[in-house]
């Protein structure tokens, strides 16, 4: 090989190391988190417990959410895969080594009560749970639990916990998925579903997932 060709390939190494790539990352320190997580604390809350706002935007609640999971909608909202005009700026004034640090202070949150399904009829609240347990198959669709785990604590990365999330920030994405207007989940599964569910459905699957409640163990 020749010198040309192994200086070249020094430079590309030394640049790498000094941009501070994913290998330089080191493990999310929920301490550097808290700081570094000032900024989202105005939507999101300090408790990481968001906002349900049924007629506006609505923020998630990030507290107790998987590291892995909040990690990738972060850079999700860096690359464009994910769309929204209030988070994109935030989530570019991050660093990779910012993204984990905020993604493990907000996992390691007290899980918090959502808003939503408080005020639910008995007949919305049987159906959301029918769609979350055991799913429609006159409709093909498939239960929630399927991919959320038993209870819709979450299974790793891919697929959040969405018990005691707010029922209007559910609904709202579940009609991004319908509507493409969001696609950044495992082989688009979320758009094939959500396209089969009727605008009842949605809010009845919301309501029931924000009236359930999960503790920090993750035990209902």
């Amino acid at each position: 090989m020749s010198k040309r060709i192994l200086g070249g390939l020094g430079l590309l190494l030394g640049a790498g190391l000094s941009t501070g790539n994913v290998l330089a990352v080191e493990p999310g320190d929920p301490e550097r988190g808290q700081a570094a997580a000032a900024t989202c604390v105005a939507c999101h809350q300090a408790d990481g417990s968001g906002m349900n706002v049924p007629d506006g935007e609505s923020w998630p609640r990030l507290a107790g959410l998987n590291a892995g999971y909040i990690e990738k909608q972060l850079h999700d909202f860096q690359a464009g895969r994910r769309q929204n005009a209030s988070m994109m700026p935030f989530a570019n004034m991050l660093n990779d080594q910012q993204i984990v640090d905020v993604a493990a202070y907000f996992s390691q949150l007290e899980i918090t009560s959502a808003g939503g399904g408080e005020d639910a009829s008995e007949a919305l609240l049987t159906r959301g749970e029918q769609l979350a347990n055991r799913g429609d198959w006159d409709n093909y669709i498939v239960s929630c639990k399927s991919c959320h785990g038993p209870g819709g604590k979450g299974v790793g990365s891919d697929f959040p916990g969405i018990a005691s999330q707010h029922g209007a920030y559910i609904s709202t994405q579940l009609h991004a998925w319908k509507d493409d207007e969001r696609a950044n989940d495992p082989q688009n599964l979320m758009g094939s579903i959500a396209k089969r569910m009727s605008d009842d459905d949605i809010e009845a699957v919301s309501a029931w997932y924000a009236s359930q409640t999960v503790s920090a163990e993750g035990e209902e």
